[in-house]
């Protein structure tokens, strides 16, 4: 399935707003970027201003890294029309698909909806990048809800690549389809989940946020050190490995004891091992040892899979200069 250059219309000119028009841009598509809430003349002209001027500033970040060539600039920016409250009509019309990109307010978004209800084509897409209301909530206040679903963005999403997109239970498989082609297209990375509060990125981050403030404040370490450890040692290897493949490589057996002994000497429950990594070991899935986990290694090559990890992993600390030369090497620089 391929999806050609459709004109896309976003709803909220917010920090969200402006960084989808971004990439869509980028990408070559047609953005109309509206500022839905209704303002002055002047204050609305203030507000676009201030988007284009924040799109222009990401640009020339972009310009300096350097990623993309200064004539691109230019092109990018002529892709995106500003638009205010009144002209709503005149900015959706032509819209193939529309996300709305408003405050997380329930009375916000519904007032939102109902307003891009009226002014789009019965085929357009329709996606929210809610971050708090599921899916089913919202296609409440959409007139065709088989067209409609919720599309995460990570902040900034000029610069993230994953979105989670999330269907609800009477959108469409082919607007499901055609979202996620349309976004692998934009140079993202879309995942699909089903409708659940926190998606799978926030669920996972809070969790590891409240458990690092939980750190400091039981004196365990400095926030620097805090900060230096999930850095170093956390983030790296989830770069390169996801949190289930990583438990298939060390072993769902090791997780599981590893968690019934923070879960007894920190005499806190929030530790224990959930039912699946239980029934995993039940039934012998533990892993790349085994042949099987939450993966089927069985048909691999695991000495080459393991290879081509670890290359990945090196790759990476050279990147970010963190890999030691051995004494020889360093020895032969300063000589």
């Amino acid at each position: 399935m391929t999806v050609k250059k459709q004109a896309i219309g976003i709803v909220g000119a917010g920090r969200m707003g402006r960084g989808i028009a971004q990439v869509f841009a980028y990408r070559g598509y047609d953005v109309a970027l509206v500022d839905i809430k209704d303002r002055t003349f002047a204050e609305t002209e203030r507000v676009l201003d201030q988007a284009e001027k924040q799109i222009k500033a990401h640009l020339s970040f972009l310009l300096s890294v350097p990623t993309l060539p200064s004539f691109s600039v230019k092109k990018v920016l002529s892709r995106i029309v500003y638009y205010g409250a009144s002209q709503l009509e005149e900015a959706l019309q032509n819209a193939d698909v529309i996300f709305e990109a408003v405050p997380e307010v329930l009375d916000v978004k519904r007032a939102a909806f109902h307003r891009i209800n009226t002014a789009v084509r019965p085929d357009a897409l329709i996606a929210s990048t809610t971050s708090s209301f599921l899916v089913d909530t919202l296609a409440e206040y959409v007139i065709h809800p088989a067209r409609f679903m919720n599309t995460h963005w990570l902040n900034p999403a000029y610069l993230i690549p994953l979105v989670e997109v999330s269907p609800g239970k009477e959108t469409d498989s082919m607007a499901i389809d055609y979202m996620m082609t349309l976004l692998t297209e934009t140079g993202k990375v879309p995942v699909r989940c089903a409708a659940s509060p926190g998606f799978i990125v926030p669920r996972i981050q809070a969790l590891a946020m409240n458990e690092a403030a939980r750190l400091v404040e039981e004196g365990v370490a400095s926030p620097e050190d805090i900060d230096k450890a999930s850095r170093i040692g956390f983030g790296l290897r989830f770069a390169v490995l996801g949190l289930l493949e990583f438990i298939d490589w060390g072993g769902g057996d090791i997780l599981y004891y590893a968690s019934n002994y923070l879960k007894e000497e920190l005499e806190a429950e929030r530790y224990a091992p959930p039912d699946i990594i239980m029934e995993h070991m039940n039934r012998g899935k533990t892993g790349l040892k085994s042949g099987k986990g939450f993966y089927d290694f069985s048909q691999r090559d695991v000495s080459e899979y393991q290879r081509e990890t670890l290359e990945k992993f090196v790759d990476l600390l050279h990147h970010l200069r963190l890999m030691a030369l051995p004494a020889d090497a360093m020895e032969k620089t300063v000589t």
